[in-house]
């Protein structure tokens, strides 16, 4: 067994299990013993192995990202920030999705980009929505993140048929097939010598599987008590479809097919009933995920670039409703992403107290655990994992550091950060990810990217090529 301690930490966010609450301490040691915390607290006179200066650091538990696709977002660097499509209700999904594949190469060099970002930022649990790659187990295995590899299935594929019209491919055996062939690697997973991988079901999204298929992924999930994720309530192309097919919103139609309850976590859960854009009647969506104990996964960044937002985070809160938070996108910045959830909750709320910076950090650890049905990770308390992340206050970003809570997230977002320990291993030192080779990974990328953008007009359902679809920020000109 080896003991680490930290000593005399300057800032420290434990957990206070009376309050369930994060709760500031200072000056005090932080201990954990291979895997596990040991002690959180002052005066630790134990033996231990290897001791840590804590003067001048800021202790935090592990963040929890609870959705997030590593495999494909980073190549969408430059191409997707200002891409929407005003016919679809500004959203660019559909269009960007139909014209842009990555190759096999491309999604493995996503996936190493995106888990150094992740591991760079405080993150060290991630689920990971992926169509299943080749060496994806390995690599997220090689990361060492705590992942929860969900592999993609569904029913039916989108297809654009012009910047009005969403059609759908239905194939529903090749969805069952899916189905099985998640378990089967879900059984692979669990078993990988790292210990720190686990599986999650993701049918797709509500509106592209089946009542059979969702109905079918509940039950496994229920069966083997796996989490479960898929896209609800995302857009409004999406509410208008599934409204025109069932009648309700998709929020009750998660409910009337079984799909919700603990267990279940809803990518997005923005287009509910209630949401200005809609104009629909009724007001039950927000009660209907309270009582059920299903999850929400929110990501802003990606949906303000359409100049969308979740409206009034505060209030899923206040109604009872379980919140973790997502990347979603690239940058894939957990600390960013509490930022922006902050900012944009007051400015849709048009109410600075709707939400503390508490909330969101809470929903980035605790929220996110409890979404995974977990009481030993996203906090710093005797007996959780030592998943933990070592901010440095010396650094300029984080000074002055009178709230360094405040300073992080508000402020220096990764840069502070010197180290992070997943399972007690080391995994980030002097801000540097150890496990990967994120120069290499960016650097193969770049020609993914490149041949992605390549191939756009062969899939593009107008046959454009990739600056029409997505022009530069800039047009090009003659200067001298």
């Amino acid at each position: 067994m080896t003991t680490t301690k930290i000593a005399d930490a300057a800032w420290v966010a434990a957990w206070d299990k009376e309050a369930e609450r994060h709760v500031y301490a200072r000056d005090i040691d932080v201990v954990f013993r291979d895997d596990r915390i040991v002690h959180v607290g002052a005066g630790y006179d134990g033996a231990h192995d290897a001791l840590i200066d804590g003067r001048d650091l800021f202790v935090i538990p592990g963040l929890v990202n609870i959705h997030t696709h590593p495999a494909d977002e980073p190549a969408q660097k430059g191409v997707r920030e200002e891409m929407g499509v005003p016919e679809m209700y500004m959203s660019g999904l559909y269009e960007r999705l139909q014209a842009f594949h990555l190759d096999a190469d491309g999604h493995r060099a996503a996936a190493e980009v995106t888990y150094s970002e992740l591991l760079a930022s405080g993150v060290t649990t991630v689920a990971d929505l992926s169509a299943e790659y080749e060496g994806w187990i390995e690599l997220i295995a090689r990361s060492g993140l705590r992942g929860y590899v969900a592999p993609f299935f569904a029913s039916a594929r989108w297809v654009m048929e012009s910047r009005h019209r969403l059609g759908y491919a239905w194939d529903e055996a090749a969805g069952s097939a899916g189905l099985d062939r998640a378990l089967a690697l879900i059984e692979e997973v669990e078993k990988h010598p790292c210990g720190r991988l686990s599986g999650m079901l993701y049918p797709g999204q509500i509106d592209t599987c089946t009542e059979a298929l969702l109905r079918d992924a509940t039950a496994a999930a229920r069966e083997r008590g796996l989490p479960l994720t898929t896209h609800v309530a995302q857009s409004v192309v999406e509410f208008n479809e599934m409204t025109s097919r069932h009648g309700v919103t998709p929020i009750q139609w998660a409910e009337a097919v079984g799909l919700l309850g603990p267990g279940a976590i809803l990518g997005h859960a923005i287009f509910i009933d209630q949401n200005s854009w809609l104009h629909w009647p009724g007001r039950r969506d927000l009660a209907i995920l309270a009582d059920s104990g299903a999850a929400v996964a929110h990501c802003p960044t990606v949906f303000s670039r359409y100049g969308q937002t979740l409206q009034n985070l505060g209030g899923y809160l206040r109604a009872g409703v379980t919140v973790g938070i997502g990347t979603d996108c690239s940058p894939h910045n957990m600390i960013e992403e509490m930022r922006a959830a902050a900012i944009l909750a007051r400015v849709t709320a048009e109410d600075i107290d709707t939400l503390h910076t508490a909330d969101v950090f809470h929903a980035a650890t605790v929220g996110g655990a409890s979404a995974l049905g977990r009481d030993d990770i996203g906090r710093l308390a005797p007996g959780a994992k030592a998943d933990l992340v070592l901010i440095d206050l010396a650094d300029v970003t984080m000074r002055p550091a009178r709230d360094p809570l405040r300073s992080l997230i508000y402020t220096a977002a990764e840069r502070p950060v010197r180290a992070v320990y997943v399972d007690g291993r080391a995994v980030v030192e002097k801000g540097q990810v150890k496990t990967l080779d994120r120069a290499d990974a960016v650097a193969r990328l770049e020609a993914a990217q490149a041949r992605m953008l390549a191939a756009a007009p062969e899939h593009d359902y107008a046959g454009r090529d990739a600056a029409q679809i997505s022009p530069p920020s800039l047009p090009s000109g003659r200067v001298g």
